[in-house]
């Protein structure tokens, strides 16, 4: 059985991340409206998940407790504890409850000078709290039109994941996100994104086993909507996405779960 055969087996994951959006009235709204939505979502092959910022998650937390919903950190601190002013341990995340943590976002590399060896001691942090990683990573533009995708890729995930040993490819999940086409509006086609999530199965499979590749949830992060989501998540590799504008209205992000559930039903009717 390769990674293409156990495609169906994989759920989907719908992840909302707010970045730095919606205070503490609008989370509390948005979390209320999504718990009501959930009651009639029972489709455990789809994972809906939000990311709110630090002050709110505890809110997020207590709303949607016993829902079939998870709570996520945008980032976390490489470091356990000390005089890091304005850091947050993910000992402190656990003690929160909470099972995603975002890591390596484009926007962290680009704004915050972070680089590979970072997120990856953040990603043993994590680890060390049981809570599972949202692995970003991805090209610019400038890479791709070089032709460097490839490199830049493999490149990232040889450095986040150097010395890491996985044992099932549930203990993280990875996040391709093309920088070109995070809140550009621009979004690469299927194919596109089919193309570079099949090089990350095809480098997990050559590192970890097919069986760990075909576990581990690949997602796509950049201008993912409504409008074109079904056409991405159809692709074997995309096991749902990493969302930032669209998954700031309910609407627009309990239809982006909706059509997940159809298409978690497709893979599994094979």
């Amino acid at each position: 059985m390769n990674v293409y055969e156990v495609a169906n087996m994989r759920g989907l994951i719908i992840a909302g991340n707010w970045k730095m959006n919606k205070d503490l009235f609008e989370t509390q709204q948005f979390c209320f409206e999504l718990a009501e939505y959930l009651k009639n979502h029972d489709e455990e092959r789809v994972l809906p998940v939000i990311a709110p910022v630090y002050p709110f998650l505890a809110k997020a937390q207590d709303i949607l407790l016993g829902m079939p919903v998870a709570v996520a950190a945008q980032d976390v601190s490489a470091h356990d504890e000390g005089a890091f002013t304005g850091e947050v341990s993910a000992a402190m995340l656990r003690s929160l409850g909470l099972k995603y943590c975002i890591i390596g976002h484009s926007e962290r590399r680009q704004y915050h000078g972070e680089n590979d060896e970072l997120i990856r001691e953040k990603l043993l942090r994590l680890f060390g709290q049981s809570i599972i990683p949202i692995l970003c990573i991805g090209e610019t533009l400038e890479q791709r039109e070089s032709g460097e995708t490839e490199i830049v890729i493999v490149s990232q995930l040889e450095g986040c994941l150097r010395d890491i040993p996985l044992s099932t490819g549930a203990e993280v999940v990875i996040a391709y996100e093309p920088v070109w086409a995070i809140g550009t509006g621009r979004t690469a086609t299927a194919a596109q994104a089919q193309e570079a999530q099949a090089l990350i199965r095809h480098w997990l499979q050559n590192r970890y086993g097919t069986a760990i590749a075909a576990n581990l949830h690949i997602l796509y992060g950049g201008s993912m909507k409504p409008e074109n989501i079904g056409e991405l998540i159809a692709q074997p590799d995309v096991d749902g996405g990493l969302i930032g504008g669209a998954s700031l209205k309910i609407t627009d992000f309990c239809r982006m779960i909706d059509v997940a559930v159809e298409q978690a039903q497709r893979r599994q009717d094979g």
